[in-house]
C-alpha cells in the first residue's frame, strides 16, 4: 500500500512545463502529418497504423488537446484547429450508437462555448446529452453501453456529465431523472463496497434485474481493472458538481481511497490491481486520469485532511510520470507523448504504449497543477 508524498512545486513546474511544450510539439507535428486523423493508440509509438480499433470513442480528447494548448498558449493556429477538428465531428451528436458522447462533446464543443460564448456550440453540447439519454433503459434504470441493452459500463460515470449539462441548461426534469438514475444504479451494481468497481454489469432485460459483474477489459469479471476504478472516481465527482448529491460524493471518494490505497509507491497504477506479479504492467492512463479528477476532488471534498491527501495524490502522480520513463522527451522515434499506457489487453491493443485518453488526462492535470502554480 502506498500513501501521496509532499511533492515540491517549485521543483515540479520545470518538469511540467518541458511536459506541455512537449504536448504542443509532439501533437502539432501529428496535425501536421496527419491532417484530419483521429487516432486511439500507437503501435510501436506510431499513431497511424491499421489495427484494431475496437470502437470509435476518442476524437473529443485531440480536440481537446487543442483547446488546452490554446488556452494557454493563445496562439490563433491552435483554436483555428480546435474549431476544425470539432468540425469533423459535430455529426456525432445525433450517434444513437455509442456510450461516448460526454468524452467527445465535453472536450471538444463544450470548451470551444466557453471560449467563444457562441450559443450554437452550447446547444451542440446539449443535443449530444440528449441524444445519450435515448441509452437509458426504464428496466433497470441505467444507460445501456455499445455492446447492447443488457450492458452498463462503469465508462459511462464519465459521459453522464452531459445528460446533467443538458438538463442544467435546459431545465428538462426528464434529463435529470435519467442522469441521477444511472448514478444510483451504477452505484448500487457495479461499484463495490471497498470502492473498487466491476467493468462491466449486466441486467436481464426483460425484468431489469441485475445479474453479474463482467468485464471486457479488466483481468476477471471481479477483478480490480485500474482505468475503470478511475473513471468512477472521476465520473462521479462530476457527476457531483452538477447533481449536488452527497450520494455521488461519497462513491468518489471510496473511489479514491481505493485507489491510493492499492497503488505502489509513486501511485503509478498496474492494469488490473489483481493481475499477477508477472503480469503487472502499468497503466499510465489509469494514473493520469485518477491525477485530474483527484484535483477535482480536492476541491470538492469538505474534509480539509482529506482534500490534502488528493491533492498530494495527484502531484505524486504528476511527479511520477512527467519524467524520461513516461514521457518521450528523449525519444524522437515515438510520436505520443505518455508511455507505458494500456488500452485493451485481452485483445492486446495498445498495450504498453501511448493512447489518447492518456494523452489528454494527462495534460488536463498538468495544466490544473501548472493554473495552481501561477496563481501562487
Amino acid at each position: 500500500m502506498a500513501e501521496p508524498r509532499l511533492v515540491d512545486l517549485a521543483e515540479l513546474k520545470p518538469r511540467l512545463l518541458r511536459t506541455f511544450d512537449h504536448y504542443s510539439s509532439r501533437f502539432g507535428t501529428l496535425i501536421d502529418h496527419h491532417p484530419d486523423y483521429f487516432p486511439i493508440y500507437t503501435r510501436d509509438g506510431r499513431w497511424r497504423h491499421s489495427g484494431e480499433l475496437w470502437t470509435d470513442w476518442c476524437s473529443g480528447f485531440l480536440t481537446g488537446i487543442m483547446w488546452h494548448c490554446y488556452r494557454r498558449i493563445r496562439h490563433d493556429w491552435w483554436r483555428e484547429k480546435a474549431e476544425h477538428y470539432c468540425r469533423l465531428i459535430e455529426h456525432k451528436k445525433h450517434d444513437r450508437d455509442v456510450h461516448d458522447l460526454g468524452f467527445i462533446f465535453l472536450n471538444s464543443y463544450l470548451p470551444w462555448y466557453e471560449v467563444t460564448g457562441d450559443e450554437d456550440k452550447k446547444q451542440v453540447v446539449i443535443t449530444a446529452g440528449q441524444t445519450l439519454a435515448k441509452r437509458f433503459r426504464e428496466k433497470g434504470q441505467y444507460l445501456c453501453s455499445f455492446i447492447g441493452p443488457e450492458s452498463l459500463f462503469i465508462d459511462i460515470m464519465m459521459n453522464v456529465p452531459i445528460i446533467f449539462y443538458a438538463a442544467r441548461e435546459t431545465g428538462d426534469e426528464e434529463l435529470l431523472r435519467v442522469a441521477r438514475a444511472h448514478c444510483r444504479t451504477t452505484e448500487r451494481t457495479i461499484v463495490r463496497p471497498d470502492g473498487g468497481t466491476a467493468h462491466e454489469g449486466i441486467f436481464d432485460t426483460n425484468t431489469g434485474e441485475f445479474l453479474r459483474e463482467s468485464t471486457h477489459q479488466g483481468r476477471s469479471g471481479d477483478s480490480d481493472w485500474t482505468r475503470g476504478l478511475a473513471w468512477s472516481l472521476y465520473g462521479f465527482g462530476t457527476a457531483y458538481t452538477y447533481s449536488k448529491d452527497e450520494a455521488d460524493l461519497a462513491v468518489a471518494e471510496r473511489n479514491a481511497g481505493h485507489f491510493i490505497e492499492r497503488c505502489p509507491e509513486g501511485l503509478v497504477a498496474p492494469w488490473d490491481f489483481d493481475a499477477p506479479e508477472g503480469d503487472r504492467i502499468a497503466d499510465s492512463s489509469a494514473s493520469a486520469i485518477a491525477a485530474s479528477g483527484l484535483w477535482q476532488l480536492a476541491d470538492l471534498s469538505p474534509d480539509p485532511a482529506r482534500a490534502a491527501r488528493y491533492q498530494d495524490a495527484a502531484l505524486t502522480i504528476l511527479d511520477a510520470l512527467c519524467t524520461e520513463q513516461f514521457v518521450s522527451w528523449n525519444d524522437p522515434q515515438w510520436e505520443g507523448v505518455l508511455k507505458h499506457g494500456v488500452y485493451h489487453k485481452a485483445k492486446g491493443l495498445g498495450v504498453d504504449e501511448s493512447v489518447m485518453w492518456g494523452e489528454f488526462f494527462l495534460l488536463e492535470a498538468v495544466s490544473k497543477a501548472l493554473t495552481l502554480i501561477d496563481a501562487d
